[in-house]
């Protein structure tokens, strides 16, 4: 971490809905110093000030926070800002065939995201979420949030990435939206992180040897058993029909491969996008040498999160932090395009 006289060169930023600091800390890696993080979930807030105590991590509501004078708030002017960050929730909007305006989704976790901006006004924003965004309420959603950044005065560009594409033992596709303040977008281009050539599988990464139930969740005898009989790489269709239908029950007549049901993967790919809950039926990820899901660390470490980066709560709830951030080692790419426009400005 830069301190000192290295600080006051670095790229200042905000970042709302923080988790437990995915996003954050490849930003941070990218150049960027975080002078306000703003996080309501208190498990997560507090991994936040645990390993990083010189960050300013509000955990409050961000609509609270948004009333607020953020220009006394977080000691910085108007136009001043490098760069908001973070991923509001996505969540409908009344949507009656009309251009909406910034008044219309008030409410939504996505207004005070957009307040943030009209009030502070920063030179680049980066908005990340879900690619299901993309298709929500037949694109009526994402496309009244791009006409509420122009309207705030932002050209825009988005992509959707995968985390897989950038050093992550992962598979993660996220809808990622860079945002350039209008006066300066026509001076500067923004290109999108290229690929890397190399894409990681879970050989590469460290895997735990029988980690404590402190640490790991656990299967119940039953679902061990039956775990037991799938290949590395293999799912229920890899298993005794007989066995697989009475495990599914309800799932054995539903539509569509069911491929997320009893998957167990192999050392020779990368891990299926990391869940909240290492539990759920229809989207099982059994760890390949023992039987049993992942544990925390593991699943930390396909997001690319430092190995002594701590998360606070109880195992479910770090469970969470994790399953929800953004992959380090994406946010870090990110972060270098947008420093690299940055620079120019």
């Amino acid at each position: 971490m830069a301190t000192g006289k290295n600080k006051a060169k670095l790229f200042k930023s905000i970042e709302l809905f923080a988790g437990a600091g995915g996003l954050a800390i490849g930003l941070e890696k990218a150049g960027f110093d975080h002078i306000g993080l703003v996080e309501f979930n208190r498990a997560a807030a507090e991994t936040l000030k645990i390993n990083r105590p010189d960050w300013n991590v509000l955990c409050e509501d961000v609509s609270k926070v948004a009333q607020r004078d953020l220009t006394k708030e977080f000691k910085i002017k108007r136009n001043e800002l490098d760069l908001l960050s973070g991923g509001a929730p996505c969540q409908s909007f009344s949507y009656a065939g009309k251009r909406l305006g910034l008044e219309d989704v008030r409410g939504t976790m996505f207004f005070h995201y957009a307040t943030f901006l009209r009030k502070l006004q920063p030179k680049m924003f980066l908005f990340e979420n879900v690619k299901g965004l993309l298709s929500h309420d037949k694109g009526k959603t994402y496309q009244t949030i791009l006409d509420i950044f122009e309207d705030e005065g932002y050209v825009t560009f988005h992509q959707v990435l995968n985390a897989w594409d950038y050093n992550n033992p992962q598979k993660r596709e996220r809808l990622i939206t860079i945002g350039i303040r209008k006066d300066l977008a026509s001076r500067v281009k923004f290109e999108f992180p290229k690929p890397h050539k190399y894409k990681p599988v879970l050989k590469d990464v460290k895997l735990d040897v029988n980690p404590d139930k402190d640490h790991c969740a656990r299967y119940s005898d039953a679902k061990k058993k039956v775990f037991a009989l799938v290949p590395p790489g293999g799912y229920w269709r890899d298993i005794d029909p007989d066995i697989a239908k009475e495990y599914m029950k309800t799932c054995w007549e539903m539509e569509g491969g069911r491929t997320g049901i009893l998957r167990r993967i192999s050392l020779e790919e990368p891990s299926l996008a990391v869940l909240t809950n290492p539990g759920m039926k229809q989207t099982d990820r059994c760890h390949p040498l023992e039987v049993r899901p992942f544990s925390v660390r593991e699943n930390a470490r396909f997001q690319s999160f430092p190995e002594n980066w701590k998360f606070a709560g109880k195992l479910m709830e770090q469970y969470k932090q994790v399953g929800n951030a953004v992959p380090v080692n994406l946010a870090k790419d990110i972060g270098v395009q947008i420093a690299k426009v940055l620079k120019e400005v």
